[in-house]
């Protein structure tokens, strides 16, 4: 049997999965620039060559997998994995890491040009402390998926979707209403409702399509809120060359940022098992532990060459096969990201495509992950996702509060609302406290409420008790303005006790009441 790996199916597939990272690569770009005003050199010459390096090597093994099961298994059907960047790592990178350390260096003196290198340090560091744990997690992968419940996964990502895939980015897809509905009305016609398309376009590049002509058309008349400058547009070369810089910002990653590598490598590496899962149900049994691990050492890859967007396993891989995919479209995906990141031209597309028709994927990928978090686990954790969705909404309050002065950053949250009504500064000053640790926060919580209503008191107990622990040294919850953390005697607020001691009041309630008559009812379905 000779296998069939490429066919007209691959067209499709490619696009979508292209478009996918494509527009991860924009939307950082976008974020860091124009939010946070980083230099454009570092962005697209030295972030995005390693970013896009991760991306070919992980769909280069998974097109070679691809080949390896059809030569097994004798069939010549087989469709390859599909590996991108992870859309909630790559705005919660931008926003929870590189943005904030670039702004803190900022506030310490550096120019723009030495913050930008020192936040792109810190990113590459917080890049291998994930790329490092999936490693390691790819052995225990499901011992994890049994240790922790998917509520408290699935809650905590799906609050990302909710929150800053999806209410801050309608933010900005509203800067430009015409544009960004127009493009929105096709993502909504198409994949909301199952639609195809006339002659099969692609959803996603007929959405863009639409956005940007009508961008440029009303641009041209003069009516385009965003101010149009293609003055600079051009190829930005960048090859990703192996780096020890993210050494030097390993301490801050670890000390400031761990709280966010962890929970997103574990996020991952449960997706990837998941996923591996959904494709065996479509009749490719790839091994799990291999997807695993190349999806790590595409991460360490990527992070060592200055990466700072994790790439994971996508969950559409029945989709790309009902399209006809084969192993083509990841060879062509992991081609042109690879050396559009090396050769420029994806910096092209993040300076030429307007963002406003860009933003309807990310509210799109934002929907299905919340939607697959409520349908994937049983009915009576649904209010326990609900949970552990909440923490990432203190995040987007945080991010607002950043964007009002982009100066702003840790310790300058919070003399800027000193001045404010004593109600705003109380609720502003516990929704940063909130934020910080957000997506282990959520984990936490939605495992705890989902232990809780299988009825299992003393997981649920444990839980408690860690979030009361992780309070007192500040990986959740830090009183730190910069969200680091400390020995408790050594916090500088002394909420962070009664924190604590509010989370071990929460344990001795389920304990108390564990021992109830009514505690052994058989729980609901």
């Amino acid at each position: 049997m000779r296998y069939r790996w490429y066919g007209l199916g691959d067209l499709n597939a490619f696009f979508g999965l292209m478009l996918d990272n494509v527009v991860n690569l924009v939307i950082l770009a976008g974020i860091l620039i124009h939010v946070f005003g980083f230099p454009e050199d570092i962005v697209y010459g030295r972030m995005f060559p390693g970013t896009a390096l991760g991306v070919m090597f992980g769909d280069l093994v998974y097109t070679w997998l691809a080949f390896r099961l059809a030569a097994k298994t004798g069939r010549d059907d087989v469709t390859a994995m599909p590996l991108g960047l992870d859309s909630p790592s790559t705005i919660g990178m931008a926003f929870a890491v590189l943005g904030p350390a670039f702004l803190v260096a900022k506030q310490g003196g550096m120019s723009p040009d030495e913050a930008g290198m020192h936040a792109w340090y810190v990113g590459m560091a917080t890049m291998v402390l994930m790329g490092g744990l999936k490693l390691v997690l790819a052995f225990f992968g499901p011992l994890v998926q049994r240790l922790v419940p998917a509520a408290g996964l699935l809650g905590s990502l799906a609050g990302i979707g909710v929150a800053l895939l999806g209410t801050l980015q309608l933010g900005e897809l509203l800067h430009e209403p015409i544009v960004g509905f127009a493009a929105l009305g096709v993502m909504w016609y198409s994949l909301v409702s199952r639609i195809k398309l006339p002659f099969k376009t692609p959803e996603v590049l007929a959405s863009v399509l639409v956005g940007t002509v009508l961008f440029y058309a009303l641009a041209a008349a003069g009516l385009a809120h965003t101010p149009v400058d293609l003055s600079s547009v051009g190829l930005r070369l960048g090859f990703p060359m192996p780096t020890l810089g993210f050494v030097s910002g390993m301490s801050e990653a670890v000390g400031t940022y761990l709280t966010v590598a962890v929970p997103f490598a574990a996020l991952t590496v449960v997706g990837g098992i998941n996923v591996t899962e959904s494709a065996r149900l479509a009749g490719d049994d790839y091994d799990t532990r291999e997807i695993l691990l190349t999806e790590a050492f595409a991460t360490l890859i990527a992070g060592v060459c200055g990466g700072v967007s994790q790439s994971t396993p996508y969950i559409g891989q029945p989709a790309y096969k009902a399209m006809g995919g084969k192993a083509a479209y990841t060879l062509a995906t992991g081609l042109f990201v690879g050396l559009g990141g090396m050769l420029g031209y994806i910096p092209l597309l993040a300076q030429v495509l307007p963002k406003a028709a860009l933003i309807p994927i990310l509210l799109f990928v934002g929907a299905d992950i919340t939607e697959q978090s409520f349908h994937a686990v049983p009915r009576r954790h649904a209010m326990a996702v609900v949970f552990a969705m909440l923490p990432n909404i203190a995040q987007l309050g945080l991010i607002l509060l950043t964007q009002a002065n982009p100066a702003l950053a840790g310790a300058a949250v919070t003399q800027a609302i000193e001045g404010m009504s004593p109600d705003f500064v109380s609720t502003a000053g516990v929704m940063v406290m909130m934020a910080h640790g957000f997506i282990l926060t959520g984990m936490l919580w939605g495992g705890a409420l989902a232990y809780l209503a299988d009825r299992k008191a003393g997981p649920a107990v444990i839980t408690m008790l860690t979030c009361s622990g992780l309070t007192l040294f500040g990986i959740i919850h830090s009183v730190d303005p910069s969200g680091g953390v400390y020995l408790p005697w050594a916090a500088p607020d002394p909420r962070v006790w009664e924190w604590a001691a509010g989370y071990a009041i929460i344990a001795l309630t389920f304990l108390g009441l564990s021992r109830t008559p009514e505690f052994r009812e058989p729980a609901p379905g």
